[in-house]
């Protein structure tokens, strides 16, 4: 069986026609479930966070076609609701064109094919774990960005799978988690997902991780990603950017941990990729709070691409890939695709 922990949170569940989604607006003041039988509540929560993470999103919304499915809804309409809620992730179109494609509208195979998704998640992020912890060094400093965890996939985790593996091999880790922002999923969530778990960690100001990457404090860099284009151009969590380029400048690894599915070899390259612009209102407000004064117009889009160049390699549970990528993500995808 997949190595997990007894502490780790299952983010979503199945039973008996009902999904149960943990709320992670509410986290970690409260872990608070959703239980829905109707696509729709799945389609708003992944619109407004409550799910999130590229891989969760996928299998979210697998779950939220079969809900369709069960209850006499057109899977079309509920594909392209699904579908729509947010543009970068691909994991998100990928996991409905998959189940759709596998089931021919029978609502039995639909629910099958979305439940064989999610295990395979977990499994994936076992070996994706595994390959990159061994890239972990004893005693090292290793700095995330947003939340990787299990939270984001449903299995241990993509980058923070990587540092769990690690420290579950016993190597003497210790973690700096970007807080951030806009929403706080490295405060909220990946410190509440390291603290269940026991790892050694401090919080940091989103902008202080350039200045402790040039003091040498970080050895790795290990970030997700919700899209990789086909030349290895990586779309994540914004800031992201700005950790590689600091990362370059003063020799750190910097790695992309995320499952095959994320791996868009349609995407020719990352400025292909549609950025995710949301509400304002996340960055001049929180929790319900003014933050800045009323007026005050705001840019927030969700994610930025790091160039390949940047990217000391991705690792997924096919492999460890490094550059070129052009041509090591072709060898890897296009067998999936032969096979498809």
């Amino acid at each position: 069986m997949p190595r997990t922990s007894s502490t780790q949170i299952q983010p979503i569940e199945w039973h008996d026609g009902v999904l149960h989604i943990i709320d992670q607006t509410l986290l970690p003041a409260e872990a608070r479930y959703i239980e829905t039988s109707d696509y729709r509540a799945v389609a708003a929560a992944i619109r407004r966070l409550a799910v999130r993470g590229a891989p969760l999103i996928g299998i979210a919304a697998a779950y939220g076609v079969t809900l369709a499915a069960r209850g006499g809804d057109s899977m079309t309409a509920a594909a392209e609701e699904l579908a729509a809620t947010r543009p970068t992730a691909v994991n998100l179109r990928w996991a409905i064109e998959r189940v759709l494609a596998a089931t021919g509208g029978d609502a039995a195979l639909v629910e099958a094919e979305a439940i064989r998704m999610h295990q395979e998640q977990i499994a994936s992020d076992v070996r994706s774990g595994e390959l990159g912890a061994a890239l972990i060094a004893d005693g090292a400093t290793v700095l995330t960005h947003c939340n990787t965890g299990s939270l984001a996939t449903g299995g241990i985790g993509s980058a923070l799978g990587v540092v769990k593996t690690a420290y579950w091999q016993g190597k003497r880790i210790s973690v700096l988690v970007d807080e951030t922002r806009p929403l706080l999923q490295g405060a909220r969530l990946t410190a509440w997902e390291l603290a269940r778990e026991g790892i050694p960690h401090e919080l940091i100001v989103d902008s202080a991780a350039a200045g402790l990457i040039a003091r040498g404090r970080v050895q790795a860099i290990v970030v997700g990603a919700d899209r990789i284009a086909a030349n290895g151009d990586a779309a994540n969590k914004v800031g992201t950017y700005g950790l590689a380029l600091a990362a370059q400048a003063h020799g750190v690894p910097f790695y992309v941990v995320a499952p095959a599915s994320t791996i868009d070899a349609r995407t020719a390259r990352g400025s292909d990729i549609v950025i995710e612009e949301r509400d304002g209102d996340e960055v001049t407000s929180f929790a319900s709070a003014r933050t800045a004064p009323d007026g005050t117009a705001a840019r927030n889009p969700a994610f930025d691409v790091t160039p390949a160049h940047l990217i000391t390699a991705i690792i997924s549970e096919r492999g460890v890939l490094r550059a070129p990528y052009p041509r090591t993500i072709a060898a890897m995808t296009q067998p999936a695709a032969a096979a498809r």
